[in-house]
Protein backbone atom coordinates (compact mmCIF):
# COMPACT_ATOMS: atom_id res chain seq x y z
CA UNK A 1 0.00 0.00 0.00
CA UNK A 2 1.17 3.07 -0.71
CA UNK A 3 1.26 6.27 1.82
CA UNK A 4 0.65 9.87 0.90
CA UNK A 5 1.46 11.84 3.68
CA UNK A 6 0.51 15.89 3.49
CA UNK A 7 2.40 17.68 6.29
CA UNK A 8 0.85 20.48 8.18
CA UNK A 9 2.92 22.85 9.84
CA UNK A 10 1.50 24.66 12.89
CA UNK A 11 2.03 27.23 15.12
CA UNK A 12 5.47 27.26 16.95
CA UNK A 13 7.48 28.82 19.61
CA UNK A 14 10.79 29.19 20.08
CA UNK A 15 12.17 25.85 21.06
CA UNK A 16 15.81 24.80 21.96
CA UNK A 17 17.13 22.02 19.58
CA UNK A 18 20.33 20.42 19.25
CA UNK A 19 21.67 21.04 16.02
CA UNK A 20 24.83 20.39 14.36
CA UNK A 21 27.48 22.85 14.41
CA UNK A 22 30.73 23.67 12.37
CA UNK A 23 33.47 27.05 12.55
CA UNK A 24 31.29 29.01 9.93
CA UNK A 25 32.79 29.39 7.12
CA UNK A 26 30.73 32.13 5.54
CA UNK A 27 27.52 34.47 5.63
CA UNK A 28 25.20 33.37 3.25
CA UNK A 29 22.89 36.81 3.35
CA UNK A 30 21.52 38.68 6.64
CA UNK A 31 18.84 36.29 7.04
CA UNK A 32 21.32 33.04 8.13
CA UNK A 33 24.96 31.68 8.02
CA UNK A 34 26.33 28.52 6.66
CA UNK A 35 28.82 26.08 7.54
CA UNK A 36 29.75 22.87 6.69
CA UNK A 37 30.28 19.05 7.97
CA UNK A 38 30.66 15.47 6.89
CA UNK A 39 28.15 14.07 4.79
CA UNK A 40 28.32 10.87 7.21
CA UNK A 41 26.91 12.92 10.10
CA UNK A 42 23.56 12.56 11.27
CA UNK A 43 21.62 15.55 12.58
CA UNK A 44 20.21 15.51 15.87
CA UNK A 45 15.89 14.80 15.66
CA UNK A 46 14.20 17.54 17.22
CA UNK A 47 10.61 16.52 19.02
CA UNK A 48 6.97 17.21 18.28
CA UNK A 49 4.73 16.15 20.96
CA UNK A 50 1.97 18.24 19.69
CA UNK A 51 2.04 16.64 16.90
CA UNK A 52 -1.37 14.96 15.69
CA UNK A 53 -2.76 13.12 12.04
CA UNK A 54 -6.08 12.58 10.19
CA UNK A 55 -6.55 9.95 7.22
CA UNK A 56 -7.33 11.95 4.39
CA UNK A 57 -8.68 8.90 2.29
CA UNK A 58 -8.03 5.57 2.39
CA UNK A 59 -7.82 2.95 -0.37
CA UNK A 60 -6.39 -0.39 -1.44
CA UNK A 61 -3.34 1.62 -2.92
CA UNK A 62 -2.93 4.07 -0.98
CA UNK A 63 -3.54 6.05 2.40
CA UNK A 64 -3.83 9.59 2.52
CA UNK A 65 -2.49 11.36 5.92
CA UNK A 66 -2.83 14.80 7.45
CA UNK A 67 -0.26 15.51 9.87
CA UNK A 68 -0.78 18.60 11.67
CA UNK A 69 1.88 20.33 14.19
CA UNK A 70 1.62 22.32 17.39
CA UNK A 71 3.11 25.05 18.67
CA UNK A 72 7.06 23.55 19.02
CA UNK A 73 6.83 20.73 17.18
CA UNK A 74 10.25 20.21 14.89
CA UNK A 75 9.65 19.01 11.20
CA UNK A 76 11.58 16.18 10.46
CA UNK A 77 11.86 15.06 13.63
CA UNK A 78 7.68 15.12 13.91
CA UNK A 79 7.80 13.32 10.57
CA UNK A 80 10.57 10.75 11.44
CA UNK A 81 8.62 9.65 14.94
CA UNK A 82 4.91 9.28 12.57
CA UNK A 83 6.79 7.36 9.87
CA UNK A 84 7.97 4.72 13.03
CA UNK A 85 5.47 4.45 15.12
CA UNK A 86 2.31 4.16 12.13
CA UNK A 87 4.81 1.64 10.01
CA UNK A 88 5.26 3.18 7.35
CA UNK A 89 7.92 2.24 5.31
CA UNK A 90 7.17 4.28 1.69
CA UNK A 91 5.74 7.86 1.28
CA UNK A 92 5.58 11.20 -1.07
CA UNK A 93 5.46 14.29 0.94
CA UNK A 94 4.40 17.83 0.45
CA UNK A 95 3.80 20.73 2.77
CA UNK A 96 3.61 24.71 2.67
CA UNK A 97 3.72 27.04 5.37
CA UNK A 98 6.31 29.02 7.36
CA UNK A 99 9.28 28.33 9.72
CA UNK A 100 10.55 30.32 12.86
CA UNK A 101 13.99 29.24 12.34
CA UNK A 102 15.79 26.21 10.68
CA UNK A 103 18.85 24.61 9.19
CA UNK A 104 18.96 23.65 5.41
CA UNK A 105 21.74 21.79 4.13
CA UNK A 106 23.00 21.17 0.35
CA UNK A 107 25.77 18.49 -0.14
CA UNK A 108 28.79 19.39 -1.96
CA UNK A 109 29.90 16.38 -4.20
CA UNK A 110 33.56 17.24 -4.57
CA UNK A 111 34.13 17.41 -0.72
CA UNK A 112 31.43 14.92 0.15
CA UNK A 113 30.28 17.81 3.05
CA UNK A 114 27.03 19.50 3.64
CA UNK A 115 27.13 22.73 3.65
CA UNK A 116 24.45 23.99 6.19
CA UNK A 117 22.22 27.23 6.02
CA UNK A 118 21.00 28.31 9.11
CA UNK A 119 17.73 30.05 8.87
CA UNK A 120 17.92 32.28 12.27
CA UNK A 121 14.18 34.70 11.58
CA UNK A 122 10.83 33.61 10.04
CA UNK A 123 10.18 32.56 6.65
CA UNK A 124 7.81 31.43 4.64
CA UNK A 125 7.77 27.35 3.51
CA UNK A 126 7.11 28.06 -0.27
CA UNK A 127 7.93 24.17 -1.52
CA UNK A 128 8.23 21.04 0.90
CA UNK A 129 8.83 18.18 -0.66
CA UNK A 130 10.25 14.57 0.10
CA UNK A 131 9.68 10.92 0.78
CA UNK A 132 9.89 7.97 2.91
CA UNK A 133 12.12 4.92 2.74
CA UNK A 134 13.80 2.20 4.79
CA UNK A 135 17.33 1.96 5.75
CA UNK A 136 18.77 -0.58 7.89
CA UNK A 137 15.48 -1.42 8.90
CA UNK A 138 14.01 1.76 9.96
CA UNK A 139 12.14 4.10 7.91
CA UNK A 140 14.15 7.92 6.84
CA UNK A 141 12.69 10.77 6.17
CA UNK A 142 14.77 12.80 3.22
CA UNK A 143 12.74 16.34 2.42
CA UNK A 144 14.33 19.37 0.55
CA UNK A 145 12.70 22.86 1.36
CA UNK A 146 12.47 25.79 0.17
CA UNK A 147 11.95 28.95 1.97
CA UNK A 148 11.30 32.50 1.17
CA UNK A 149 11.91 35.82 3.15
CA UNK A 150 9.88 39.40 3.30
CA UNK A 151 12.69 40.38 0.63
CA UNK A 152 11.65 37.71 -2.31
CA UNK A 153 15.00 35.82 -1.83
CA UNK A 154 14.28 32.35 -1.05
CA UNK A 155 16.86 29.80 0.43
CA UNK A 156 16.86 25.70 -0.42
CA UNK A 157 17.82 22.61 0.12
CA UNK A 158 17.63 19.31 2.25
CA UNK A 159 15.81 20.21 5.50
CA UNK A 160 18.04 19.09 8.57
CA UNK A 161 15.26 20.64 11.53
CA UNK A 162 13.10 23.70 10.86
CA UNK A 163 10.28 24.92 13.77
CA UNK A 164 7.12 25.88 12.43
CA UNK A 165 5.28 29.12 12.57
CA UNK A 166 1.89 29.15 10.67
CA UNK A 167 0.14 26.27 8.94
CA UNK A 168 0.20 24.99 5.50
CA UNK A 169 -3.43 23.21 3.81
CA UNK A 170 -3.28 20.34 3.07
CA UNK A 171 -7.38 19.69 2.13
CA UNK A 172 -10.00 18.92 3.46
CA UNK A 173 -9.06 20.61 6.47
CA UNK A 174 -11.14 22.86 8.65
CA UNK A 175 -9.98 26.18 10.40
CA UNK A 176 -11.08 27.31 13.62
CA UNK A 177 -9.70 30.64 15.39
CA UNK A 178 -7.74 30.66 18.18
CA UNK A 179 -8.01 33.41 20.87
CA UNK A 180 -4.78 32.71 22.10
CA UNK A 181 -2.92 32.52 19.11
CA UNK A 182 -5.06 35.42 17.58
CA UNK A 183 -5.38 33.19 14.27
CA UNK A 184 -7.08 30.81 12.77
CA UNK A 185 -5.23 27.54 13.05
CA UNK A 186 -6.42 23.81 11.56
CA UNK A 187 -7.97 21.76 13.34
CA UNK A 188 -8.07 18.30 12.59
CA UNK A 189 -11.08 17.27 15.04
CA UNK A 190 -13.71 19.40 13.28
CA UNK A 191 -15.72 16.97 10.51
CA UNK A 192 -18.07 18.71 7.97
Amino acid sequence: MKTRIFSTLGVAAVLAFAILTAPSTADASSRGTTSTVSNDAIPAMGSAPLMKFKILNQSAQETTYAVIFGAGDEILGGLTKFAEENHISAARITGIGSIHNGTLAWLNPETKKFRMIHIDQQAEVLSLLGDIAMYQGKPVVHVHMVVGFGDGTAHGGHLLQAHVWPTPYPRPLYKKFDPQKGIAVIDPTIQK
